[in-house]
């Protein structure tokens, strides 16, 4: 049984005294006087809000919405049409701005059209919001009026839409959620690259596919003549920072095999997980994709390197040029969680130690006090850019017992190395020739 914050959030409304904004405190609690200990129904809130509006006011003309800049003004929710005012008010309060709505008069096509363009990110969120059952499909278009989400309900109740209302708003007032919500959409990325085969010496197929990714990623692609696959991406004046994951695996994946989960772990039915270094290339995806939403100023190089397996061939014959203007690395290759490795077992180090305590500050930033840095590292293409005179780390990327048929990943501590290096961009804690 929803509960009455749930069910008034439905309608694009919060409980009284949580509303800033005078008119809609009133209306919120007009209405929870009316419902005050009772079980009722979508309709009636809709009817209680409708005559609230005829109280206010008349609302006649289509499009007035865009006399309001959600940016900077509350916007008159109760005047929106009754199946769509929840999913604008929650897209909103999510920052999603919008222009104009409409929930399509039981006619079977509601949209909300966009003030600018969604990021992906956005979008997978809308997505994630229409419930598993649910009828409704949802669409993304770009016209002559501008971009437009579509909720296709021909086939639906139009109370799904206050359905999908309800779950925007709890990922709006709840972190968690929305943690939940970008976990399960990390795993799934996950999930897709460790079915792709590439061991040492035959990473062409992982190659051609992540040269695909890129190409929405970033602004310049290229194959070196090793096989590494090297891009950047400009935000703006800063540093250069390389990320580094490498294309190999240990071994061929079985054919055939399955991926099983306990919990956030994963492990194979059959032979290697492949997650080193599987987990690395989906967290630097996932970085790309973040990356614009943060404050970071400066330059992207990204750098899959070929044959790290056999001996790190690929970064040892990296195109030196591509490299040359680079002030920091960070390799995504470390097995367990929370290393910040920066050096060989202490015989070689990657760089200095104010380094890796840039790290340690961004994990605390981030919630995460217990990433530390050590020196007691194997080899990884972290120590080849070292040798080549640049700052380098390798991070734990949650896999463990690599090389063998025991390989496991912990998915939510690949994703935690996402959040770490996030807040490390986006804080700017590394400078340019740090």
């Amino acid at each position: 049984m929803m509960n009455q914050a749930e069910m008034m959030a439905r309608h694009g409304l919060k409980e009284w005294m949580n509303e800033t904004n005078k008119v809609l405190n009133e209306l919120s609690y007009s209405i929870q006087k009316r419902i005050a200990g009772e079980q009722v129904k979508d309709e009636q809130i809709a009817a209680y809000i409708e005559d609230f509006q005829n109280e206010e006011g008349p609302w006649n003309s289509i499009g007035q919405e865009q006399l309001f800049n959600p940016k900077t003004e509350e916007l008159p929710y109760y005047a929106f049409d009754p199946y769509i005012r929840g999913i604008v008010r929650w897209m909103n309060e999510l920052g999603m701005m919008t222009r104009m709505c409409c929930d399509g008069h039981g006619e079977g096509r509601a949209y909300v059209e966009m003030d600018g363009a969604l990021t992906k990110r956005q979008m997978d969120m809308l997505s994630f919001c229409i419930p598993s059952d649910s009828a409704v499909r949802i669409r993304f278009l770009k016209g002559f009026r501008g971009h437009q989400v579509i909720f296709d309900y021909s086939q639906a109740e139009q109370n799904e839409l206050l359905d999908i209302a309800e779950t925007l708003f709890k990922a709006s007032s709840d972190e968690g959620y929305v943690r939940l919500f970008e976990l399960e959409r990390f795993k799934h990325r996950l999930f897709q690259w460790l079915e792709v085969a590439g061991e040492s010496g035959r990473e062409h197929q992982v190659r051609r596919r992540l040269a695909s990714s890129l190409r929405k990623l970033t602004d310049e692609q290229q194959v070196d003549e090793t096989g590494n696959l090297l891009a950047s991406v400009r935000y703006g004046e800063g540093p250069t920072i390389l990320l580094s994951a490498h294309m190999d695996t240990f071994e061929r994946i079985a054919r055939g095999r399955v991926i099983q989960q306990e919990g956030t772990i994963l492990t194979s039915s059959e032979g290697i997980l492949g997650a080193d270094d599987r987990a690395g290339i989906a967290a630097i995806l996932e970085l790309l994709e973040r990356l614009p939403g943060t404050d970071f100023s400066g330059t992207i190089k990204v750098a899959f390197t070929v044959k790290e397996e056999v001996g790190l061939c690929g970064s040892r014959a990296i195109d030196r040029h591509f490299i040359c203007d680079v002030d920091a690395a960070i390799v995504f290759d470390r097995r367990g969680t929370r290393d910040i490795v920066t050096g060989c077992r202490g015989v070689f180090d990657f760089c200095e130690e104010t380094y890796g305590e840039l790290f340690e500050v961004a994990g605390q930033l981030a919630g995460m006090d217990d990433w530390k840095a050590t020196r007691n590292g194997g080899l990884s293409d972290a120590k080849i850019f070292a040798e080549f005179g640049i700052p380098s780390v390798n991070l734990s990327i949650g896999y463990r017992d690599e090389h063998t048929d025991f390989e496991q990943v912990d998915y939510g501590a690949t994703f935690d190395t996402v959040l770490l290096v996030e807040t490390l961009l986006g804080r700017q804690l590394i400078q340019q020739n740090n």
